[in-house]
């Protein structure tokens, strides 16, 4: 059943009216086009997320992929699929020439770019028109103006949208940005004029550290956009971030779809969104919703938008910061309350229809969350991980609930990439159970092989203040104490006697399942080598070893347990198959509880309301854990993620200080500095060079006495 039947079905529940006026009174002749096959330049969930659509529509679809990415969910949902290129982006996505060559081939129509890469590119769509392929998105020209943050700045300004103190000029020299700078006073935010998702974007809270930032922020943007001019703007202390989705047609039409909340970030990148946003008055949502159709008019937009706004956290006066010319990624919860399908949208309008909707007939209706499920570790400075997902385990998909992937268990998260897994979206009718929802739906995911952010999503959704509604871009620091609680540190009794009677029993399942076992026959659970055996099993948390000694007793499914030199527990543990996966269920003196298991290797974990709690099984000595541990090394530095090394900045012999840059290393669309540990004189540098890959853990810089 499609959303828009859904939000139907269930306004005819509850007397909600809804009206659906499928053709608008033309205001000037439009050629329409036919689409019947359309490029999708992207991977992953958002190539995926497309191809739906247009399937849904009857329209044939073709996917490009990398090296990296050739049995790629995406590759397999597509009519046709290309190969582009090797894996780095900028030889395969970025690729404009081969992916214009590719839609030739394919007699492609159109091309749709998602977001990210190409999606906000003036060449790229300027060369499809030249090529007679529909660019799914704006015309070039709102492209260009709103893709240049200074330009955009002053187009809002004149069109009567509030815009932030700052300066947006052409002259880039170091002397003249710091006289601005001075100006405009600390703290000031540095951002990249054609920049996006948090690249190219720094904060100087000081003089003293305008000047490295500038230069970091400079670099990542000529990484990402290919320019490293800069703007500079007042930093606004931890405000809210509201944007509005706009949508126009090449009719003249202009509507708003209302707005979403993206205040609580991370590295200045989203990580759970809402609609609508909490807290609002509608008085304040009307005039957010007038502002963003004044900024698309201003532009001549055409297409899927988004106006994003600085809202001042206790006036809920608001600036406008930028807009994307493009779908975004948390665009699903828009559709949720709002019963569209905008990548239905964005192709009939770029076939030349009209808006399928009026303003006053687009109807918001609940509320709705949306997750970012992230390969990385939280309490690491929120560091993107790379590797196979050995187990993945998702929610099921349902009327209000929408899991958008683009990977399966078993496939990579490539250092080459974002590091998203999936888009977890949730809706209620109210904002309650919105939360309550998705909290369930966090814990049915299942990951082995690669820490996710699902713990942190799950305890940042059930913070106080977030429930409360008192979000805003500082507050994952503002609430550390809540988010990141000490007992993280620890393995508590109850899971470490789960986790090992987990392994024990399913190490005990699989052994019966072994063909040596045929023929003998065992009452399931039951199985006892010796009556009285006892086995030790030691767990590694993070970095604490523990010992958990199980006794077997006489009675079925019934041990005597120890963690460490504590109390002994009588404990009954059994195993079950379920649909959703492997299940334990144990009684621990007068508490019996249900988690999931799931074992993979040397990795065990247990799932509960908690989330998951994984351990690892002693390494055997016969095997290494590689350059890892060379990265705690006060006498190293190593690269703290597998990446591309950047750039060296240090050589043999050089004197430095605690906290002086070494070397850079890109991962993931990110740049990270790797500093020195310590005082000290470099006395090794590895024989990597700029361009070259390294792992997790790779020495570079080794530091001796000075």
């Amino acid at each position: 059943m499609s959303y828009l039947k859904q939000i139907v079905r269930l306004c005819k529940t509850s007397n909600f009216q809804y009206s659906v006026r499928l053709n608008h009174a033309q205001t000037k002749e439009v050629p329409q086009r036919l689409i019947d096959k359309v490029l999708i330049a992207n991977r992953g969930e958002i190539a995926c997320r497309v191809m739906r659509t247009a399937k849904k529509l009857g329209i044939r679809t073709v996917a490009v992929y990398s090296d990296a990415d050739k049995h790629a969910m995406h590759v397999e949902m597509a009519d046709e699929a290309y190969h582009i290129g090797p894996a780095p982006s900028t030889q395969s996505y970025l690729n404009a020439e081969k992916i214009l060559e590719v839609a030739k081939r394919s007699n492609s129509k159109a091309i749709h770019p998602g977001y990210g890469f190409l999606s906000e590119n003036v060449e790229f769509c300027e060369k499809c028109s030249k090529e007679g392929v529909v660019f799914i998105g704006p015309p070039t020209g709102a492209i260009r103006d709103m893709g240049i943050k200074s330009t955009s700045k002053a187009i809002m300004s004149a069109a009567g949208v509030p815009i932030v103190k700052g300066y947006h000029g052409e002259e880039q020299s170091i002397e003249r940005l710091q006289a601005e700078a001075q100006r405009i006073g600390f703290p000031l935010m540095i951002k990249a004029v054609r920049g996006g998702g948090g690249k190219g974007m720094r904060i100087a809270m000081t003089e003293e550290e305008f000047l490295p930032q500038l230069e970091s922020a400079k670099r990542e943007s000529l990484k990402s956009f290919g320019d490293d001019n800069m703007l500079l703007e007042q930093y606004i202390t931890d405000p809210r971030h509201v944007e509005v989705q706009v949508f126009a047609d090449m009719h003249g039409n202009v509507v708003h779809l209302f707005e979403r909340d993206c205040s609580v970030q991370r590295r200045h990148q989203k990580i759970i969104e809402e609609a609508p946003a909490p807290g609002l008055s509608e008085e304040t949502r009307q005039a957010l919703g007038s502002a963003a159709v004044r900024a698309a008019r201003a532009v001549g937009y055409v297409g899927a938008g988004t106006v994003e706004f600085i809202l001042h956290r206790r006036t809920h006066e608001f600036h406008f910061m930028e807009m994307n010319t493009r779908l975004q990624v948390e665009h699903p919860i828009t559709e949720m309350i709002t019963g569209t399908d905008l990548v239905e949208w964005q192709l009939r309008v770029a076939a030349g229809e009209p808006l399928p909707l009026t303003q006053e007939e687009i109807i918001r209706r609940g509320h709705a969350v949306e997750c970012r499920i992230y390969a990385e570790e939280p309490r690491a400075g929120f560091l993107p991980r790379a590797g196979t997902l050995h187990r993945l385990s998702q929610p099921t998909p349902e009327a209000n609930v929408r899991v958008e992937t683009g990977v399966r268990e078993g496939q990579e998260v490539s250092v080459h990439y974002d590091p998203m897994i999936a888009k977890l979206v949730v809706w209620g009718r109210d904002r309650n159970e919105a939360l309550s929802k998705t909290r369930a739906k966090l814990t049915e995911y299942k990951v082995a092989g690669l820490e996710t952010n699902v713990n942190f999503l799950l305890r940042l959704s059930g913070a106080r203040a977030f429930v409360s509604g008192d979000v805003h871009t500082a507050f994952i620091p503002e609430h550390e104490a809540e988010l990141f609680p000490p007992s993280d540190n620890e393995l508590d009794e109850r899971h470490a006697v789960q986790l090992a009677l987990g392994y024990l029993l399913n190490s005990q399942k699989e052994n019966l399942s072994d063909d040596r076992w045929k023929g003998i026959n065992v009452a399931p659970g039951a199985w006892r080598p010796n009556y009285q055996l006892r086995k030790t099993v030691p767990l590694k948390f993070g970095e604490k070893d523990i010992k958990v000694t199980v006794e077997y007793a006489r009675a079925p499914n019934a041990y005597r347990v120890q963690v460490d030199n504590g109390p002994w527990h009588q404990v009954e543990a059994t195993l079950k198959d379920t649909a959703q996966g492997v299940t334990l269920t144990t009684l621990i003196g007068d508490q019996r509880s249900t988690v999931g298991l799931l074992t993979h290797g040397l990795e065990v974990h247990v799932y509960d309301e908690n989330g998951q709690t994984a351990v690892e099984l002693p390494r055997p000595k016969y095997q290494t854990a590689g350059d890892a541990a060379a990265a705690g090394s006060a006498n190293s530095a190593s690269s703290p993620t597998p990446g591309v090394l950047e750039r060296i900045l240090v050589n043999t012999g050089d004197k430095v200080v605690k906290g002086q840059p070494l070397f850079v290393v890109i991962a993931m669309k990110m740049e990270y500095v790797v500093r020195s540990p310590r005082d000290g004189v470099v006395a090794t540098v590895a024989s990597f060079k700029q361009g070259d890959p390294v792992g997790k853990g790779a020495q570079i810089v080794s530091l001796e006495d000075s």
